[in-house]
């Protein structure tokens, strides 16, 4: 195999119980002092995890924490970089933009128990509250039967776990930052009313799928811009396909209902490209489905973490 799925961090399994998503951007006073405050928060955030882990193994707690282009020319000046990593530029289609917003780091948190993830959560932020300003937390849930919030089953696109790391993790193409991720995280804002008038027929047609049985519609029962079409990365007549993980989240008392996206990749090109089509088509679920954020992020593997904390990236 050209990776090891054990150096990598969390970014091909279950997508969790209990999740909680956090987007920083750093002060920026001082990079040589930054640097070294992010390299404790990275050796505090491991050991944290390690703790946890030994402590509640039945919670099946699963941390990934990744950098922003703008944080790795930041910090890392003098350093190589992934081969894919760079800012995240809007997505614009004929009617709709998948946005771009500020972002440095990234935090990526699921457990079985809400208490678990409030736990490390809370550790965690203490490495990094005096250096970084949140420009995004958002907790989400599983909802009934693992479905998206607008009520169809998610993930049925993803490959098997057997496969999955393949699809999910750097190989010896890029071989400095082997066994990392390149993670696309983006909030939507669902507009739930409009959704639910749509007779079922309908939102089948909208998304490709039966919504009870969950079984793939024939291309001629779809609709042309279907988010099971438009969301797709065919180049070159091949499928490529990534992991996706779309979790629920809502402020039921204020009518805000939502959905995070977040999709790890071995390239950062294919899930572009997903992007791309799925805004370029105006895949239909976009019509009740608002994007607010868009952050690309490289999430090292643990091999690259022990170099930040040890000051031993490789040098350019």
């Amino acid at each position: 195999m050209p990776f090891d799925p054990t150096d990598a961090q969390d970014v091909y399994k279950d997508a969790g119980k209990n999740v909680l998503f956090t987007t920083l951007t750093i002060n920026k006073s001082n990079p040589d002092e930054d640097r070294e405050k992010v390299a404790e928060l990275v050796s505090r955030e491991q050991a944290i995890l390690r703790s946890m882990n030994i402590r509640y193994p039945e919670e099946h707690l699963k941390v990934s924490f990744g950098f922003a282009n703008s944080a790795w020319d930041y910090l890392f000046a003098d350093y190589k970089k992934p081969q894919e990593l760079e800012d995240f530029q809007p997505v614009k289609g004929p009617k709709y933009t998948s946005p771009a917003t500020p972002a440095d780091l990234f935090i990526h948190i699921r457990a079985n128990s809400e208490a678990v993830v409030y736990e490390v959560a809370s550790q965690i932020r203490n490495y990094y509250r005096d250096f970084t300003t949140v420009q995004d937390e958002t907790k989400g849930f599983r909802y009934f039967e693992g479905r998206a919030i607008i009520g169809f089953v998610d993930g049925t696109e993803n490959p098997e776990v057997q496969k999955a790391s393949a699809y999910a993790i750097i190989g010896d193409e890029d071989p400095d930052f082997e066994n990392g991720s390149y993670a696309f995280a983006q909030k939507y804002i669902h507009n739930m009313d409009a959704w639910n008038a749509l007779k079922t027929e309908d939102q089948e047609k909208a998304i490709g799928r039966k919504k009870y049985s969950d079984l793939e519609l024939e291309d001629d029962e779809k609709l042309e811009n279907a988010h099971n079409v438009a969301s797709q990365d065919n180049d070159d007549g091949i499928e490529h396909k990534i992991v996706r993980m779309n979790v629920p989240f809502s402020n039921p008392s204020e009518g805000t209902t939502g959905t995070y996206f977040i999709g790890y990749a071995r390239h950062w090109s294919v899930t572009k490209r997903m992007l791309e089509n799925m805004f370029g088509q105006s895949d239909r679920l976009l019509d009740f489905s608002n994007p607010v954020t868009g952050n690309m992020f490289f999430i090292p593997s643990l091999t690259t973490l022990d170099q930040i904390v040890e000051d031993e990236l490789p040098v350019k």
